[in-house]
């Protein structure tokens, strides 16, 4: 175990922040899903039709990544990550995944994963983070600027995530 994850692991409350199983591919695909459903995000080009999203733990074992889950008394509630995105700029990863569950939102669990995979990238070297995201995804967008994000003009990188149209990028 690296030494920034020994760090990063918390435990709020009954909350947990633990990194991604092979075991917690079935729950997170699940809550991707419903969530974008839910947002009615559910279009190609997205996270929704991408094969990747039924197997993340696989995903995540890529030199430069790591993926956290959020846990609630044994139950998956959530999770984000960090992704060395193809063709993106130098030092620079991918935000990727954050997803809640409806019962999870509003309740700082998405900030918790955030400011686990900002120290992630702080940790692995990255200078910068770069992500993706569209509109119907709007109470997303405001946590994002709170982060310090700032919206870009135009994609960067090889994500293949065509149908989201907002890029955002933050300094470390």
């Amino acid at each position: 175990m690296l030494r920034f994850e020994r760090i990063l692991i918390k435990k709020m409350q009954e909350q947990i922040i633990r990194t991604i199983k092979p075991g917690d591919n079935k729950a997170l695909a699940t809550i991707i899903r419903i969530s974008l459903e839910e947002f009615k995000a559910n279009k190609p080009g997205t996270v929704y039709f991408d094969d990747t999203t039924d197997y993340l733990s696989d995903v995540f074992t890529v030199k430069g990544s790591i993926y956290f889950v959020a846990e609630q008394d044994g139950e998956i509630i959530g999770g984000g990550g960090i992704y060395p995105t193809a063709n993106l700029p130098e030092g620079t990863c991918e935000l990727v995944k954050l997803y809640l569950s409806s019962k999870a939102r509003g309740k700082g669990i998405g900030k918790l994963l955030m400011e686990h995979c900002i120290g992630a990238a702080k940790a692995l070297g990255y200078k910068k983070i770069y992500l993706e995201t569209m509109p119907e995804l709007s109470i997303a967008i405001p946590m994002y600027k709170k982060f310090g994000f700032t919206h870009l003009q135009a994609a960067q990188g090889s994500s293949g995530h065509t149908g989201c149209d907002v890029w955002m990028i933050k300094d470390l």
